[in-house]
């Protein structure tokens, strides 16, 4: 069983978290994990998959953490539905997985429509649908609404600030520490380039953890990464292999693929901040780290 909510895609991350804690009676998290990735299915080689299923399910259930996804049955948040699954399935200690999702991209929706009531829902997808299942492997959902039908976006902004909005909760009185937020990046579109510029320039920087090997976007940042200079500058041949990679993966014109190239050398400007990873991803080390 999972718990739901339809809210307006303005609602005030306040009020949202207000009814997480007292409605949904959850504990604050002491560390916030938001996964980003490709929205379209993609396959991980199996051993990728295990690594990055075990890691995050090992940094989320160590350190009390809420893992933070899109929701639906698709692209990266299938992979954590089934790490998921799969922790669930041996039954060690509940994971906290919040899917927020936007109401109109949710296929079977008006199964859900009524007020303080359980209903059964259907996750097996309809292929040729263009709307998408709610992923069964997750304890929650917020569904944003802003009328529209069939397109993503009415949840960017509310989750963006009920993130911003946790990473203030003071934990530790004493310290005055708020919860820890890092950003997993896992495959990807041009848009979680932007998603992973966004959380370094965030005040204060918000870690990224790139999952290397997984495809497109996640591949792209890893290369820059890994061939750039301490003062995040590439050289003229790793900058024109650059070029190439971004117009093939998101089969872009020139000048389009040098629009995230120089996305690609914003973010490596604060490299220091953003964790990269191999297949022995050690999810938890770099968890840590980002939590002190």
């Amino acid at each position: 069983k999972a718990m739901y909510i339809r809210v307006s895609y303005d609602s005030k991350p306040d009020n949202l978290l207000q009814l997480m804690v007292k409605d949904w009676q959850l504990e604050l998290p002491t560390l916030l994990i938001s996964v980003h990735g490709g929205l379209q299915n993609f396959d991980l080689q199996p051993k990728l998959k295990q690594v990055f299923g075990k890691g995050l399910i090992k940094a989320a259930v160590t350190t009390g953490a809420w893992i933070f996804t899109g929701g639906v049955s698709t692209g990266v948040i299938r992979h954590v539905g089934d790490a998921l699954k799969d922790h669930s399935s041996k039954s060690r200690g509940k994971v906290c997985a919040i899917g927020i999702a936007p109401w109109g991209i949710v296929e079977n929706k008006e199964d859900l429509i009524g007020r303080d009531v359980t209903r059964p829902y259907q996750t097996m997808s309809n292929p040729l649908s263009k709307l998408s299942v709610l992923n069964n492997s997750h304890s929650h959902f917020i569904l944003a609404d802003n009328g529209t039908c069939g397109k993503y976006g009415a949840e960017v902004r509310l989750r963006r600030q009920l993130e911003k909005h946790i990473s203030l909760q003071k934990i530790n009185t004493r310290l005055g520490q708020g919860v820890p937020l890092v950003c997993l990046i896992l495959e990807g579109g041009p848009n979680v380039i932007s998603i992973v510029l966004e959380s370094l320039k965030e005040e204060p920087p918000v870690p990224v953890v790139v999952c290397d090997g997984s495809g497109r976007a996640s591949d792209i940042i890893s290369f820059a990464h890994r061939y750039c200079e301490e003062d995040g500058v590439v050289s003229d041949s790793v900058r024109d292999q650059l070029l190439v990679t971004i117009q093939k993966t998101f089969n872009y014109s020139r000048s389009q693929a040098q629009q995230i190239f120089i996305m690609v050398m914003e973010c490596m400007k604060k490299r220091a901040l953003s964790f990269m990873g191999k297949i022995a991803f050690d999810f938890i080390g770099l968890f840590t780290c980002a939590v002190k």
